[in-house]
This record gives structure tokens, sequence and C-alpha cells, in this order.
């Protein structure tokens, strides 16, 4: 209970800073809407509580001591989320009409939830929590399944509030072009958050 408190700070500061799954839903919620992009949250957070609760269990220790493995890992994430980024930036120009659901695919629970397998920023971020909050004493198993579970309630909101700002922007994206501009510029992020994870 003691790490409580630290681990929810840390779980807020993984989650609700920029990363690939937090522009992909204010991507998606600022075209589709909140209702839409619900299962993207909830599939975008159960992938990251997934993945702690699977680094935890044993995976972190074969990718530390297989760092080949990590390394494609790592260059196959930032292949997929750079080809996200060009099918986002180059997606053709559409003005939001709050009163018609945009068309063109749109992530779902189950994609969601499978990004944080090729998400760098996930893994360092799983790999972290284990490190720094599951011990190593008889009782780290149930630990690593509570950090989890913390993890995803923590996630929720942070998720929604990337959410609520999509749908905010989207009342400025009123035409093809000014939409055209968002999604360019979320596109770059998108990019950005991918590459940087090399300098880190």
């Amino acid at each position: 209970m003691e790490t409580l408190l630290p681990f929810v700070l840390f779980a807020f500061v993984a989650s609700i800073t920029p990363g690939p799954t937090n522009i992909l839903v204010l991507t998606n919620s600022s075209r589709h809407g909140l209702l839409r992009t619900l299962p993207l949250m909830l599939g975008g957070c159960a992938g990251a509580a997934l993945m702690v609760l699977i680094v935890g269990t044993g995976l972190g220790d074969l990718l530390a001591h297989h760092r080949q493995v990590q390394r494609v890992m790592t260059w196959v994430g930032i292949a997929w989320l750079t080809w996200l980024a060009w099918q986002i930036f180059s997606a053709p120009a559409e003005a939001v009409d709050p009163d018609t659901a945009a068309r063109g695919p749109r992530l779902g629970l189950w994609s969601a939830a499978s990004l944080q397998l090729v998400n760098p920023k996930t893994w360092m971020m799983a790999l972290a929590v284990v490190s720094v909050f599951a011990g190593s004493d008889a009782d780290r198993l149930w630990r690593i399944v509570w950090l989890s579970l913390v993890f995803f309630l923590v996630a929720i909101p942070c998720m929604s509030a990337w959410a609520y700002l999509g749908v905010s922007a989207a009342k400025f994206c009123r035409s093809a072009r000014s939409m055209k501009r968002f999604n360019q510029v979320m596109a770059l992020l998108l990019l950005a958050s991918a590459w940087l994870t090399l300098v880190m």
C-alpha cells in the first residue's frame, strides 16, 4: 500500500502524456465522436494494463536478456505507427458534420489493444512498472495483478480527456481545409511520438 500513491502518479503521467494511443484517440474522437471512440479508448487502456501483466509474469525478463528481440519489436512498432501516421496524413479532406458519422476506417477495441504490442511507449512503461513497483517477494504476482488493474483504472480518465480534447477540436474543423490541417498535425505528432522512442 505504501507504493500505491507513487504508482498512481506514475500511471497518471504515463497515461496522460502524449503518445501514439493518445493521439489516435484524439484524432478518432474528432472525426467520429466520443461514443464511437469508446472502443478505441477501452482497448488502449486494457492493452496497456495487459502489457504490465504480461511483462510482470516473465516476458520482461526474457526481453531483458534478448536485446535483439527488443530491437526487432521496436522497429516493427515504429513501422506500423509510421504507416498509421501516413494514413491519417493522407486522409481525404472532409469537413466535420456533427450530424453525420465520418466515413473511413477507425480503430476498434481489438486493434487498439493489439496496438500496445507494437507501441514502444507501452513497452517502456510496462518494463518500468515491473522493475520499480513489482518487488521481488512472495506476493509479487498478486502485486503485478493489482498494478495492472490500477493502471487500467487510472488510464480510463486520462484517455477520456484526450477524447474530449478531440471532440472539442472538431468544433474548429467545420471546413474540409481545417480538418485536413488538423489531420496532418496529428499525423506528424504520431510520427514524432513513434520515432522519439529511439532516442529515449
